[in-house]
């Protein structure tokens, strides 16, 4: 009898034990604040490709941002061709001087592309206005969040852009295919991260309550 009081014990011990948040999930009081606490820009990814399923409700969060005067603005282009990324990445590295300090990063043996090594790149755009920009931010955040919390990483940029307002970068704004008065903004880089950034520094000291 002891002997299976002691087993039925033990069970619960062990099922308890299972049901008790390891020290990181009981950081954050719930699964949002996490996902923003714990989102990283990442720079490195492997070649796992995002799945449609996958990516069509990173968008739909995005395009469920707040937006002035629900105007909507913006447009979105999602670039999964790795050849699309491939050339684009080659026709730029042929605009850089070789001497340019911007060129020293084709020298990293862990380049594979200028959208910082991504598999997917969403473009957003926006006919410029008084909240656009504001706007198109929102809508990036909701998207890198909310791959964050499929699992999938990110890393928001705008150094691309200039890019494709260059000659050799025309002709594959022009495959975006946006439409009048439409100009791009940002580009997000997405995939299966390759690396483990570290936690930056924050400046809690910019904070302050007026009362």
């Amino acid at each position: 009898m002891k002997k299976y009081f002691a087993l039925t014990i033990l069970c619960i011990l062990t099922l308890t034990a299972c049901n008790q948040p390891t020290a990181e999930e009981s950081a954050y009081p719930n699964e949002v604040i996490e996902t923003i606490m714990t989102r990283r820009s990442v720079r490195q990814y492997n070649d796992e490709p995002i799945s449609h399923e996958v990516m069509d409700k990173i968008l739909e969060c995005g395009i469920h941002a707040p937006n002035g005067m629900n105007a909507q603005r913006w447009e979105v282009r999602v670039v999964e061709s790795q050849k699309w990324i491939n050339d684009a990445t080659e026709a730029y590295k042929n605009s850089i001087p070789a001497d340019s300090p911007m060129a020293e990063q084709f020298k990293d043996p862990n380049f594979k592309n200028m959208f910082r090594n991504a598999t997917s790149v969403i473009f957003i755009s926006h006919r410029p206005g008084p909240c656009t920009q504001i706007d198109c931010g929102l809508m990036a955040g909701n998207m890198v969040n909310a791959a964050k919390s499929l699992g999938v990483s990110s890393v928001i940029m705008m150094s691309p852009i200039s890019f494709f307002s260059t000659e050799e970068g025309k002709p594959f704004l022009e495959t975006l295919a946006l439409s009048e008065g439409q100009e791009l903004l940002l580009c997000i880089g997405m995939g299966y991260s390759d690396q483990q950034p570290e936690t930056p520094e924050r400046r809690y000291s910019k904070v302050k309550y007026i009362q």
